[in-house]
């Protein structure tokens, strides 16, 4: 520590370790590419293995509860093992997983191999980051390569529709999954002589019974927030969410009082690693939920295809991408507050268009906002990943990272489940006043449920009302569309007068105290000084 009090940086960085960040972005490249793949592979391996709907929600669903529940295991697991030994371990697992879901023979089979490529997605994630904190000691170049992590992960999720076309064009369904085994091939190859290896020489053991409670309260709530965000309020997963909730209070109390745990929640008692936290999991909520409606609308209301709606959410991702690349740039000559209240305020700015949406000649103004709030919500993204890396002790990384990619998890979920729930709200509080006089009943009702059943129901229905019920149903659906972004851009310039209040005494990253110092100061200290999903 310097004499002024300011955190000093390590050493730049040399070839080796910019070489080593290349690496670490195979593996972050081809897990958000695997992630976009599976949604134009689904229809595909369906027909190919005679999975029902249930069995394709759990093909889809299980890699990112099995990421969710285990994120924050391996990410302490690295940290006691070695952050490399993990990578490749997990690497080495992915591949394997890899081969089995590309031939799996039933749909029980690709259920299980989807639940193992989210274990081994698990390890790799923190993994990555961790060591890229480890690498990068220099508060700058850590930024510059947060920033390219984070491009990378949107990267792949704006080609993966584009490769994963081009495959089920001219291939099976399971050469999706085959995308990974060169990709995971090379990393073991180059790995060992490319990346260091970290650990922490006073993690001590890893408590069992810790990650058993960490898994029975991730699990049951990510459950619970997905079913109530896809069959509305129910008893099953109330009851999943409940027991969550209660399970994760045991869990916090456990790791009180361990000398060792799990996870170290003395790390909140950072207020930079706090706030930042907390801006990157509301900045997720409001985008999953908004991206999520506005995926409906295109289909829905513009009445695109699947795959041409997918075409025009492009835009946003490529928009982010950029974002992530720009952000850094500005903090090496703006404080990290300033350009995070920036980015919040271009992105609240974004989803203020949203609210002016229409239901008829709404695309570009809808396309046009998603640019823009993809664009500005990748400032806080990249820097508040940034300003958590850069506020823990280099041993804590695996630790902070899990605990940051485990909150986008939340992020998604939670934004899928809260925004769409009150997108639902103000469609049926708004359908019923726009319902022609004379519909039957039976179609009323079925109307009130979604703008999708109102649109099978019209289409039954043919006649005068046909084209009556499914223009009440557009009307009242983007009139959840524009509350929810109401919604969204009042957080977005809610969490920018946060980030100005409470981080704008905050310069450049830095690296993080020694655990010698935080330990003297009765904390982890906040340094001065990207998120998505899936």
């Amino acid at each position: 520590m310097s004499p002024t009090g300011e955190i000093t940086a390590g050493p730049r960085a040399g070839r080796r370790e910019w070489i080593g960040l290349a690496v670490l972005a195979l593996p972050t490249l081809l897990l958000s590419l695997d992630i976009s793949v599976l949604y134009l592979a689904l229809p595909h391996l369906s027909a190919g293995l005679g999975a029902d709907s249930t069995e394709q929600l759990w093909i889809l669903d299980i890699y990112s509860f099995m990421l969710a529940g285990f994120l924050v295991t391996m990410g302490t697991l690295g940290d006691r093992i070695g952050r490399r030994r993990l990578l490749l371990t997990g690497a080495a697992a992915f591949g394997v997983a890899s081969v089995l879901a590309a031939y799996s023979t039933s749909p029980e089979m690709l259920i299980a191999s989807r639940a193992l490529l989210g274990v081994a997605g698990a390890s790799l994630m923190p993994s990555t980051m961790a060591l890229i904190r480890n690498m990068f000691t220099d508060p700058k170049e850590m930024g510059t390569a947060i920033g390219i992590w984070f491009a990378c992960f949107m990267g792949g999720m704006t080609v993966g529709p584009m490769v994963g076309g081009l495959l089920l064009e001219h291939f099976w369904w399971g050469s999706a999954f085959l995308l990974g085994v060169p990709v995971m091939v090379l990393l073991l190859v180059v790995g060992p002589r490319l990346l260091p290896e970290y650990r922490d020489p006073n993690a001590g053991r890893l408590d069992l019974a810790s990650v058993a409670l960490s898994l029975g309260a991730i699990l049951p709530a990510i459950y619970g927030l997905k079913e109530l965000a896809r069959g509305g309020v129910q008893a099953v997963p109330v009851a999943a969410l409940v027991a969550g909730v209660a399970i994760g209070a045991v869990f916090v109390l456990r790791q009180r009082r361990l000398a060792n745990p799990l996870l170290d929640l003395r790390l909140f008692a950072g207020r930079t690693f706090s706030t930042a936290m907390g801006i990157g999991l509301l900045a997720g909520v409001v985008m999953a939920g908004t991206t999520l409606l506005s995926s409906l609308y295109l289909q829905t209301v513009q009445g695109l295809g699947p795959m041409e709606a997918g075409l025009w959410l492009l835009p946003q991702n490529i928009a982010m991408v950029v974002g992530s690349m720009v952000a850094p740039a500005l903090a090496r000559r703006i404080r990290p507050a300033y350009v995070i209240a920036a980015g919040l305020l271009v992105a609240g700015a974004g989803l203020v268009a949203h609210t002016l949406v229409p239901v008829v000649g709404g695309l570009p103004l809808l396309i046009t906002g998603l640019v823009l709030a993809s664009f500005g919500i990748a400032f806080p993204m990249s820097l508040t990943m940034n300003l958590v890396m850069g506020s823990v002790a280099p041993e804590k990384a695996g630790s902070a990272a899990s605990i940051s990619q485990t909150s986008g998890e939340f992020g998604v979920a939670l934004g899928v489940a809260a925004l769409g729930s009150l997108a639902t709200f103000v469609y049926r509080t708004q359908i019923g006043g726009e319902l022609p006089a004379g519909v039957p009943a039976g179609t009323a009702d079925t109307a009130h449920q979604s703008i999708t059943a109102a649109l099978g129901a019209a289409q039954e229905l043919g006649g005068r009302f046909a084209a009556e019920v499914t223009d009440a149903a557009r009307t009242a659906f983007t009139s959840g569309l524009n509350v929810v972004a109401a919604v969204g851009a009042a957080i977005f310039i809610g969490l920018a007068v946060l980030s100005v209040i409470v981080l704008r005494g905050e310069g450049a990253p830095a690296a993080a105290p020694q655990p010698e110092q935080a330990e003297a100061e009765g904390a982890v200290e906040a340094a001065p000084v990207p998120v998505g999903a899936h």
